[in-house]
């Protein structure tokens, strides 16, 4: 919602203060097409060039998570905490053993079944499988520092992996610029071939060649570089996911009470999704 209004406000006060003192917008109407598809053609190019395909393709639904948000909500994350606390119980009561074919076949597993949007999500689930298959293969006897020391270099590489999108997005704005200032030499050359042509045409050509410039700087510091500055906020925030199921596992194995288990998960939550005391407990008793 606040970005679909700050591009409204964006618009609103450079086109529409630009018309109130007198401006005339048929010159930028009349260029836009041309150097905007010189501008980002060639920033579209550019990042092929410099990004696989995954990348690539993460920028683009990366547009549309500036809008969305983050794709885990507060009831998300109650349901994380529900599941891995099912697991760790099961750890503590049954034995390791008892844990083997939730880990091994999540899709089958009664508990996993629970919380489909988890199930969905590979690479949460798959950090939740991973270490509990740990558990299973060792019988239980696994050092928490080394767990967490495994944990953390796994949420690592994901989120440098995640973060791919943001950087290309900023790269991009970056060069818009640049690119700008491209389309507007182009402009220019176009221009001094057509030196013999009355002052009128000159000017029209000038003006349409400077219209690259401004669109170089207006997407760039107007609209890609806060949308990726936006991106890298969601991404932050939907890898507060995997420091929950961190804490709850690696606190499990410390043997620390089931209170302070769920109150380090809890803490990992931002403000914004993050749930109360009661009502993780209150859904725990009723689970």
């Amino acid at each position: 919602m606040f970005g679909i209004i700050g591009l409204v406000l964006l618009f609103a006060c450079v086109f529409g203060v630009f018309v109130a003192h007198g401006g005339d917008l048929s010159p930028i109407i009349h260029a836009a097409p041309s150097e905007l598809g010189i501008i980002l053609g060639a920033g579209i190019s550019a990042m092929l060039i410099g990004n696989d395909i995954g990348t690539v393709k993460g920028v683009a639904a990366g547009f549309g998570k500036v809008f969305s948000g983050s794709k885990w909500k507060k009831q998300d994350f109650l349901d994380v905490i529900f599941l891995v606390s099912k697991l760790m119980k099961i750890l503590r009561v049954d034995g390791p053993v008892a844990l083997e074919s939730h880990v091994e076949s999540p899709e089958a597993s009664a508990i996993f079944g629970e919380y489909p949007k988890i199930l969905k999500d590979h690479a949460i689930l798959h950090l939740i499988t991973d270490t509990v298959r740990l558990m299973v293969i060792s019988s239980g006897n696994l050092n928490a520092y080394a767990v967490e020391e495994v944990m953390d270099a796994a949420i690592k590489e994901h989120m440098n992996h995640a973060n791919h999108p943001a950087h290309a997005m900023a790269s991009l704005a970056g060069a818009l610029p640049a690119l700008g200032i491209v389309a507007c030499v182009l402009g220019v050359v176009k221009t001094m071939g057509a030196i013999d042509q009355p002052p009128t045409v000159l000017g029209g050509l000038i003006g349409s060649a400077l219209v690259g410039t401004f669109i170089g700087v207006f997407l760039a510091y107007g609209i890609v570089e806060p949308m990726a500055g936006r991106l890298a906020q969601v991404i932050k925030e939907e890898g507060q996911m995997y420091h929950v199921v961190k804490q709850l596992i690696v606190a499990t194995l410390h043997g620390h009470p089931q209170p302070l288990v769920i109150e380090a998960a809890r803490v990992a939550i931002g403000e914004h999704n993050q749930p109360s005391f009661g009502e993780v407990f209150d859904g725990l008793r009723g689970k």
